[in-house]
């Protein structure tokens, strides 16, 4: 008798946390975004991310305290001698926070750390040939998302992007982009979306524009998106975010399909920014 009591206790204490721990999250979180935001971070944000000054003041508000909910939650650590500082953390979760402006409901739940190198950084691949042989090489990378709790940046990546924003490259966006892709536990391109129409919509004209974006490619035709794009269906949706923030013009115009899925996805029209 006195066992079963307690195995409904800790049944009964369970459920309970279960239901309430979101709801103690949520109030944290909300406690940390109407925090004020640190004077030294808003001048990061109009030094390193120049779009912010575009961003209408109620983006702005958001992202700020998306920044600080991010900034408190998710662990930086610098690689390769790197000393991190405010100047890199910020940024980061600057261009990390874009994504989120949509009021999803979660900060990349799956993610844990970010590492940072001062440069690119070496990786082992390892590919198997035949039956019994495996070949080993080194590769040279400038960011990845790691599907378990990890991203991993280029810090001059990052500063190069910053400089060239509006050339469809940034590392951030499309590493974080897999994030979101990855959070139902699948890298196939397709994140998690609101409504069943929403994934038949994306089926039809992902796949489409995905198709002739690998047929213009091979005919060395000149396209909005970059050809590491056809690499297969998650990086289309990867490139597709970088090139939806950085070209919407161009993006809205010659991609239309595409850009509409994402500006329904992303709750947002970035072609007023500019």
């Amino acid at each position: 008798m006195i066992q079963t009591l307690i195995l409904l206790s800790i049944a009964f204490c369970l459920i309970c946390l279960v239901f309430l721990l979101p709801i103690i999250t949520e109030f944290r979180r909300d406690r940390i975004r109407n925090k004020p935001f640190p004077p030294r971070w808003k001048f990061i944000l109009r030094k390193n991310f120049l779009i912010y000054k575009s961003l209408p003041k109620n983006l702005q508000s958001r992202l700020k305290g998306h920044i600080q909910v991010f900034m408190a939650e998710k662990q930086f650590i610098g690689c390769d001698g790197l000393e991190l500082n405010d100047d890199i953390k910020v940024t980061i979760a600057a261009i990390a926070c874009l994504l989120l402006l949509n009021e999803r409901g979660e900060y990349y739940p799956k993610l844990r750390s970010i590492l940072v190198y001062p440069t690119a950084y070496m990786v082992t691949t390892r590919q198997a040939f035949g039956d019994y042989g495996i070949a080993e090489s080194k590769e040279a990378r400038l960011g990845e998302s790691r599907s378990r709790d990890l991203v991993i940046l280029s810090w001059e990546q990052i500063k190069y992007d910053l400089n060239h924003w509006q050339d469809g490259h940034n590392v951030i966006l499309h590493e974080f982009a897999h994030q979101l892709d990855q959070e139902d536990g699948i890298a196939n391109g397709v994140p998690i979306l609101s409504k069943k129409q929403d994934y038949l919509n994306w089926a039809k004209f992902f796949t489409r524009e995905y198709k002739q974006l690998i047929a213009d490619v091979k005919n060395g035709q000149k396209t909005v998106m970059y050809s590491y794009a056809t690499t297969n269906p998650a990086e289309f949706f990867a490139v597709a975010t970088e090139t939806f923030f950085e070209k919407p013009q161009e993006m809205e115009q010659n991609l239309t399909n595409i850009y509409n899925l994402l500006k329904n996805y992303y709750k947002l029209d970035p072609t007023g920014w500019f």
